[in-house]
């Protein structure tokens, strides 16, 4: 079994020659830690899946340090493109396009386009910069778990599956990039995520939300993106989402929820809980701190004795889509409206 070096700082010379090598590296990024590979190494990627137990055909995010290495990898890149680059890059978007040849199709699951991302974390892209080459990254837990926002919750999962671990701190953005699919006619958002719709609209005009965003994919469905086809994000514990707003959801959790259950709550309504496991995501009006907080109260529940878990959602405003994204996945579509 490999050991799993935990790295600070001064180890990104160490974690570049571990990538070039074809290792695996743990790579924190403002959205959740990744699992880095060198992307063009069919043999590395293939290591991605095996360690994650990851399903084949789900498509992996190139991770470059700047907007003028996607010629390397994309071809027929559209001027759009390049406005989101200079908008929101370095940051939590990722772009899909035409990929060229040398990108292998067990990065891009057998697809003939790649996610392409610029990472808004410094050892992020000095790991990248030190390797000189694209990092393939998908979030660093086993397939269908939580995502890891801190070190410790990587090791959790890949101690003794990869080489290293790279210590970033906390994540700040909580949540996974957002995607958007500019192949098509009219950009569409596959995956919600740290930058909104909102303002993807603000610099593209129209953009369609896949179905996939807010419904499971029906089988034979091919995913264009990570985290589109399968279950993701769960914790052992079966989780519902309750929708509407805050008062109704609280009240309906509190008639509902038996005393083995764990809560997903906002802040305000933590009290009402008192005989139950609580993790609170924060004020019902601060949407970025909740989507910092999700993953952590998700993967917390793992070390716990609760049966069940019954989870507040906000609405779909902002990056309110992809917290209720994340966590109706995380129930399987399993979901309430009151």
């Amino acid at each position: 079994m490999i050991k799993t070096a935990l790295l600070q700082e001064e180890g990104i010379l160490e974690a570049a020659r571990i990538i070039q090598a074809g290792g695996l590296v743990g790579m924190p990024t403002e959205t959740v830690y990744g699992l880095g590979a060198n992307g063009l190494d069919p043999a590395a990627v293939a290591r991605i899946f095996e360690a994650k137990g990851r399903p084949q055909d789900n498509p992996l995010i190139l991770h470059i340090p700047q907007a003028d290495w996607l010629e390397r990898y994309c071809r027929n890149i559209p001027k759009a493109a390049y406005r989101l680059a200079e908008e929101f890059w370095p940051g939590p978007l990722t772009v899909v396009l035409p990929r060229r040849s040398n990108v292998p199709n067990r990065t891009t699951g057998g697809l003939d386009t790649v996610g392409m991302r610029c990472p808004n974390h410094p050892l992020a892209l000095a790991l990248i910069q030190a390797a000189d080459l694209p990092v393939a990254a998908p979030s660093g837990n086993t397939s269908g778990k939580p995502s890891p926002t801190t070190a410790r919750h990587m090791l959790e999962d890949m101690d003794g599956k990869i080489d290293a671990i790279l210590d970033g701190g906390p994540c700040s953005v909580g949540v996974e990039s957002t995607i958007v699919d500019l192949t098509c006619h009219i950009p569409r958002l596959l995956r919600p995520g740290g930058v909104t719709l909102e303002q993807l609209q603000r610099v593209l005009g129209e953009v369609v939300v896949d179905p996939a965003v807010t419904r499971l994919m029906k089988s034979g469905e091919k995913p264009k993106a990570p985290g589109m086809k399968y279950r993701h994000y769960a914790p052992k514990a079966p989780v519902t989402v309750i929708a509407g707003t805050p008062r109704k959801t609280a009240r309906y959790i509190f008639e509902h929820c038996s005393p083995e259950d764990g809560i997903i709550c906002f802040d305000e309504f933590r009290d009402l809980f008192s005989a139950q496991v609580v993790e609170p995501l924060g004020s019902a009006n601060n949407l970025e701190e909740q989507a910092r907080r999700l993953f952590d109260a998700l993967r917390a529940f793992d070390h716990t004795e609760v049966t069940a878990i019954w989870a507040q959602c906000p609405d779909c405003k902002g990056i309110g889509l992809a917290i209720t994204n994340r966590l109706n996945k995380a129930a399987g579509f399993h979901i309430v409206e009151v």
